[in-house]
């Protein structure tokens, strides 16, 4: 795809506003405030078993989709595993710590340097740009009106509001059919290999992977993305 495409659909979540850059930060904190409460848990004990239990829990296609219904619920389910992993069965306490995580992440919500200017380019030059991202449709919604979003793109498709959600091949086709716009002449830009390039490239799209991280293809990775970038400004 040498030439701009007809149309360009776009994840949200770590592809145009940064969500997963404090993860890491929040826990540590909520991990501090639990080893203040509770005598002898060690917070860096429970960070570490909190980390491997969130990996776990977020592995799992399945368990991924219930999760992103409700996040506050999957962090507590995540705290109360880690807890009991250490001898502490609090449910009480896991749910305390799971709605101050959440807090903390809705905070450190912000935008990718350069992200809004890509976005007003990429529209100046005619193409149909349209937003599909998993997760309910409030939660999406405010993050969208939050960073006056909406009024960059043609077509909005949020996975509560919609009735499924990525990697389902419907997602992709419904937006295409709004936007007017045939698979061969648009692509699909996210941080996701499965869910914003493999399932696009099934139905013909072009696939551009976000690898924010700089980490390359995973090892044996059978995907293979048309462009690979590291910034939503390369675009």
């Amino acid at each position: 795809m040498d030439a701009y495409p007809q149309a360009m659909l776009l994840d949200l979540d770590d592809t145009i506003i940064n969500y997963g850059g404090g993860a890491e930060t929040a826990w540590r904190d909520v991990c501090a405030v639990a080893a203040q409460q509770v005598p002898r848990l060690d917070a860096t004990a429970l960070f570490a078993e909190i980390d491997r239990v969130r990996r776990w829990y977020w592995s799992d296609a399945e368990r991924h989709r219930e999760g992103r219904a409700d996040l506050r619920a999957a962090s507590a389910r995540i705290a109360e595993q880690a807890l009991m992993q250490l001898g502490c069965a609090r449910p009480d306490l896991a749910r305390h710590l799971a709605e101050r995580y959440r807090d903390l992440r809705d905070a450190a919500l912000e935008i990718f340097p350069g992200a809004v200017d890509t976005l007003a380019r990429l529209h100046a030059q005619g193409i149909r740009l349209g937003l599909l991202t998993n997760g309910t449709g409030p939660d999406q919604r405010r993050k969208i009106e939050r960073f006056d979003l909406a009024r960059h793109f043609d077509c909005i498709q949020i996975e509560g509001e919609f009735g499924c959600g990525k990697p389902d091949p419907r997602v992709y086709i419904a937006a295409l059919a709004t936007l007017g716009a045939r698979p061969e002449s648009s692509c699909m830009v996210g941080d996701n290999l499965e869910w914003d390039v493999a399932a696009p490239q099934r139905l013909g799209l072009g696939g551009i992977w976000l690898d924010g991280a700089r980490a390359g293809l995973p090892p044996g990775t059978c995907v293979q993305p048309q462009r690979i970038i590291h910034a939503l400004s390369e675009l």
